[in-house]
């Protein structure tokens, strides 16, 4: 009876707020926390905790997840940059690109025109080539400097986005063979795309006014669809083994920087090589169309692509390449798969995208603007862009003549892609040996011989792990040793520069036997091949990872007297001691 009392002495005003604030309570306000209360102190609750929970179909925790992992890319190849360039394409470097650029300015008849920026799309035509040194390092800085605040914030915006691909495009572009592979354009079109997920001023973590364009989202899941259809259909059509399933026999010893981890998964069961082959197929030619089987399916094609990303990356280090690939498979999902990794404090990303999708379901869009419209006319221009760029693509897939890795245009938009389209079937290495002897040719002459930082030499020393990080010039040695000097002259230059005790371009090896002692007087090269030693073994047993055999000379003693012609003849500067 008192309950009865005291609810029937309420006034008919008060009946009204009551109603009111119940009311207020129930219609999403952009921003409410989980605490906050209303103007008369009544706490009111978030619909992120209970009635709107995050709903499948939006992307704006996507967008953010995808910029910090376009950005960390960034950032490691910027750092790459910033440690190697001067040695490999610096004033001293093994292949200068002020060099490349004077011939470039030539073949397209002496001056800095369209035609130069179109053949050599690069801001280093418009910087003073009196340091270029300095130009490469600042490039990667400003680089660094600006990939580590998306990173870290999770916020972008097209001038940022557009200010990266520029600045690393000005690098891949003058690069030469160092950035001749295929993951330099994967990560140009990837950070193309990555300029239009982005507001072009706003640095909110979720603006409103700039949704996330699906028309980017469709691009990124369209880049993944032919970076794995692309490695699948080149392995069909190259080397044999990839059809009769023994490919995984060599890989992980003949590949090119193996990785400690390598070394015992090469000795697995005939049984498990085969398996493995086998899942490479069905990952790469059958989950892509995954994709376009709808929600469920396209998140399945995402979890399936990063574990066998991730597989690679511990299997072996090839560059970023593998980390960059998971990059595109973070589109295959949206708003409601990816919650649980975002913080469900009030106020962050997380809160807001929910109280965005609550206020879309009741009607309560915002009125788009210009800006808006002007965004989604830029949007559809960007996907017509890319259907357009990417006819010579599909038929480079559908072409029994498949290429790998290459442009069809000098931007690198559109871009096909392949991976160990051939196995090579052995390792064979390249040693570099110095002697303080006068005459190379004496039998009592000792050869000390070079480390590099991370490719097979030492026989006791283990495979490195090193991936997203990148040694450009291991990579590359790995290709000499299966070419030869002649097709690869730098080589030659590096020789040259150890000959002087450059530090420069000792920079680049691990260990110097020369340190601290007067240069060699000849260098040489000598051909390996080179064998994982058996775990349980004898040669374990004696601490050593790799056995070799000698399969001859690579390059003949060279003197610093005798290259000097030879430095003249490629305008080289001698190094002199």
């Amino acid at each position: 009876r008192a309950a009865n009392m005291a609810a029937s002495s309420n006034t008919p005003g008060e009946e009204t707020r009551v109603r009111k604030r119940r009311a207020a309570s129930s219609k999403p306000e952009f921003g409410l926390s989980k605490n906050q209360t209303d103007g008369e102190g009544e706490e009111v609750k978030n619909e992120q905790s209970g009635a709107f929970p995050l709903q499948p179909g939006t992307y704006w925790l996507t967008r953010i997840a995808l910029l910090r992992s376009i950005a960390f890319i960034y950032f490691v190849a910027f750092c790459v940059a910033y440690n190697q360039n001067k040695q490999l394409i610096g004033k001293k470097g093994l292949l200068p690109c002020k060099q490349y650029l004077n011939d470039v300015k030539r073949y397209v008849g002496g001056k800095i025109n369209l035609d130069a920026l179109s053949y050599t799309p690069t801001i280093l035509w418009f910087l003073d080539w009196t340091d270029m040194d300095r130009n490469l390092d600042n490039i990667a800085l400003v680089g660094l400097g600006l990939s580590t605040f998306v990173l870290l914030t999770g916020r972008g915006n097209m001038i940022i986005m557009t200010l990266l691909w520029i600045l690393y495009h000005s690098l891949v572009s003058v690069g030469q063979i160092w950035y001749s592979f295929g993951w330099e354009s994967q990560l140009l079109e990837t950070g193309f795309l990555g300029i239009f997920l982005c507001p072009l001023w706003s640095l909110q973590q979720v603006p409103r006014d700039s949704p996330p364009s699906r028309i980017v989202i469709w691009a990124l899941r369209w880049l993944i669809f032919r970076i794995m259809l692309g490695a699948g259909l080149i392995k069909l059509r190259g080397d044999h083994c990839w059809r009769d399933l023994t490919c995984m026999d060599y890989h992980y010893e003949t590949q090119p920087v193996p990785s400690p981890i390598s070394y015992y998964v090469h000795r697995s069961p005939w049984w498990f090589h085969r398996f493995e082959t086998l899942v490479n197929h069905f990952i790469e030619l059958i989950v892509p169309f995954f994709i376009f089987l709808g929600r469920r399916m396209c998140i399945i094609h995402g979890v399936l692509q990063i574990l066998f990303q991730v597989a690679l990356i511990l299997s072996g280090n090839l560059s970023f390449l593998n980390w960059l690939t998971i990059v595109p498979s973070i589109a295959c999902f949206d708003d409601a798969s990816l919650g649980f990794f975002f913080s469900s404090r009030g106020g962050r990303a997380k809160e807001l995208v929910t109280t965005i999708q609550a206020q879309d379901a009741s009607g309560q869009k915002p009125v788009p603007t210009l800006g808006t419209l002007v965004r989604r006319v830029v949007n559809i221009s960007l996907g017509l862009l890319i259907a357009y760029l990417s006819l010579p693509v599909v038929l480079n897939l559908l072409s029994s003549r498949q290429i790998m890795n290459t442009s069809f245009n000098p931007l690198r938009i559109v871009n096909t892609y392949g991976a160990f389209g051939s196995i090579t079937k052995e390792r064979t290495e390249v040693v570099f040996q110095g002697t303080h002897s006068p005459d190379h040719a004496e039998p009592t002459a000792i050869w000390e011989e070079y480390e590099f930082k991370c490719k097979p030499g030492d026989l006791r020393r283990r495979p490195c792990l090193i991936s997203p990080y990148h040694y450009r010039l291991d990579w590359l040695m790995w290709f000499a040793a299966f070419q030869t000097y002649e097709q690869n002259e730098w080589v030659i230059h590096l020789a040259g520069r150890l000959l002087a005790n450059d530090s420069i371009a000792l920079s680049l090896l691990a260990h110097n036997p020369f340190e601290g002692r007067k240069p060699p007087r000849w260098i040489r090269g000598e051909h390996f091949r080179y064998k994982f030693s058996d775990p349980g073994g004898i040669h374990a047993a004696q601490g050593k990872w790799w056995i070799r055999k000698r399969i001859g000379p690579y390059f003949p003693p060279v003197s610093l007297a005798g290259l000097r012609k030879y430095f003249e003849a490629r305008h080289w500067p001698h190094p002199d001691i």
